[in-house]
């Protein structure tokens, strides 16, 4: 038991990770506390640059998460436990439940939901990183800020079955997390797109 709890901490921490640097990049103001990785690398010198660069890894970090949750729910499926408990954090209890753990209508498991979203908002982020004066950029950055905005629908309604549930999935919570922040990332880069900041 203490070894589940270790790598779920572990594992947890892993996938934070990512996520709050992300975070820390996208903030307005940050950088003073990036500034000695700039001549590393050469994006953080810009507002845009970290932005974009916080906004990878916020959603590889959400990608990463979704790819266990997705997993968690293949071993429960099978009868196996990964993170059981009876403590209020138990992901088993919430991801193997069989009334909570698929997306209503497509009948897919909120896993394969968040592998996906967080693998379309990554190519979108990614893509536009490479070549941000592109001109399908803009349409990268609305479709990943409205996608992002979708996403806190879906994250109150999963937070709504876990408090039915008397629940918390703590691998759920870090995705959500992810799709927040990464909503903050989208939001700022769609008001600088076409402003001269963006282009300097």
């Amino acid at each position: 038991m203490v070894l589940e709890v270790e790598t779920t901490t572990l594992l947890l921490a892993g996938y934070g990770l990512p996520v709050l640097i992300g975070l820390l990049l996208i903030l307005p103001g940050s950088e003073s506390i990036f500034l000695g990785l700039s001549d590393r690398f050469p994006s953080l010198k810009s507002r845009r640059g970290r932005i974009l660069s916080g906004l990878n890894l916020t959603l590889l970090g959400g990608l990463a998460v979704s790819v266990q949750t997705q997993w968690i729910h293949a071993k429960v499926s099978e009868g196996a436990n990964f993170c059981a408990s009876n403590t209020i954090f138990s992901c088993d209890d919430v991801i193997g439940n069989a009334n909570y753990n698929t997306m209503p209508v497509l009948d897919v498991p909120w896993g394969m939901v968040g592998l996906c979203t967080f693998s379309l908002l990554l190519f979108f982020s990614y893509a536009s990183s490479k070549e941000p004066t592109a001109s399908w950029v803009k349409n990268f950055i609305d479709l990943g800020t409205f996608m992002t905005f979708i996403g806190l629908g879906v994250i109150g309604l999963l937070v709504s079955y876990e408090v039915e549930m008397g629940k918390i999935c703590q691998f759920c919570t870090m995705a959500h997390i992810a799709n927040i922040v990464a909503l903050a990332g989208f939001v700022q880069l769609r008001m600088m797109h076409g402003e001269k900041e963006w282009n300097s």
